[in-house]
């Protein structure tokens, strides 16, 4: 376990992103959904991230069922706000947001002191505990006067009463998270898909502000929305179907690792996890055996011969840490 910058809020290594017991892109069974989490559980993973965002709170109401009855101090969860949702009468589904579940609630952009505490209680109410551990902005990029003028300064006063030990920023822009690391007094900032062995950008501004202010990372999205899990035509990346360049080179790193007796899973988990200011990398998996396919690569040591290829071929920028 490690600790988020100066907080006592620790989390495990490898770390459950609930966004697919959301139903993210396709629908998951309740019993499946379930079962992943109790897998992961089995694994060792004790850190869960979730957010009202995924699937409307389904993801918040299926984890909070999942972890009922474990020793609340066992584990650590983390939520978001900065989305408020509003009930509607329902109106076909939410697929245009990525969810496959009905459209029951809208979401309204919310970085408000009111709307941080509104959501936040909403989120325990679905999750069914009395606290989470960590607080995240989410995706203010469109709002980050507000986020940071009101939303951060709430997030503050949340951890100074005691109300939750951790609070950052979780958002796709390695840029605006850096400033929040430079500006203000987040412990842990979210960074999805920007640090990945296809994309690099956090190296540049947020990797090394973290480093040098002693804030954690958290990555999301190593796999870059599957194209690093599953190179093949028609794969995804940062939600939307691979570009043919990226894919290639999806396949190139693909069939590197196999030639070096590793898999790219296992390089991806590693590459993301090998950075000093990475605290821990978020993965989503869909079922139990994805989970057991998650902690087995995480686990599987990846030979120092295949970062030196890598960075030979101009695969990986030589600045990058390797394990």
């Amino acid at each position: 376990m490690t600790a988020l910058g100066r907080s006592a809020v620790t989390v495990t290594g490898l770390g459950f992103g609930s966004a697919t017991l959301g139903n993210l892109y396709t629908e998951v069974g309740e019993e499946q959904a379930y079962e992943a989490v109790q897998a992961a559980w089995q694994r060792g993973v004790r850190y869960f991230d979730t957010a009202p965002h995924y699937g409307l709170g389904l993801a918040e109401r299926r984890l909070g069922a999942a972890l009922r009855g474990r020793p609340r101090d066992a584990y650590t969860v983390s939520t978001k706000v900065g989305r408020r949702l509003e009930p509607v009468p329902a109106d076909g589904d939410d697929l245009a947001n990525g969810f496959a579940v009905p459209a029951t609630h809208r979401r309204v952009w919310d970085f408000g002191a009111d709307g941080v505490r509104r959501t936040l209680e909403a989120s325990l109410e679905r999750l069914g505990l009395d606290r989470v551990d960590i607080v995240y902005l989410h995706d203010p990029d469109d709002h980050a006067e507000e986020a940071f003028g009101e939303g951060y300064p709430a997030l503050e006063r949340l951890r100074a009463e005691g109300v939750v030990g951790a609070i950052g920023v979780g958002m796709n822009r390695s840029d605006l998270l850096a400033r929040f690391v430079r500006d203000t007094d987040v412990d842990v900032v979210l960074c999805a898909g920007r640090y990945t062995l296809l994309d690099q950008g956090a190296l540049e501004d947020l990797l090394p502000a973290a480093a040098a202010r002693g804030t954690s990372v958290v990555l999301g999205g190593v796999f870059n929305s599957g194209l690093l899990a599953d190179p093949r035509p028609g794969a995804s990346y940062d939600y939307t179907r691979a570009p043919a360049g990226l894919l290639d080179r999806a396949l190139r790193l693909k069939s590197l690792a196999e030639r070096h007796g590793t898999t790219l899973r296992a390089a991806a988990l590693a590459f993301g996890a090998a950075h000093p200011a990475v605290a821990g990398v978020l993965v989503g998996v869909r079922s139990a055996a994805e989970a057991h396919d998650c902690a087995d690569r995480f686990a599987e040591p990846v030979p120092a011969a295949f970062w030196r290829e890598l960075k030979e071929r101009g695969l990986l920028p030589e600045a990058a840490p390797v394990p």
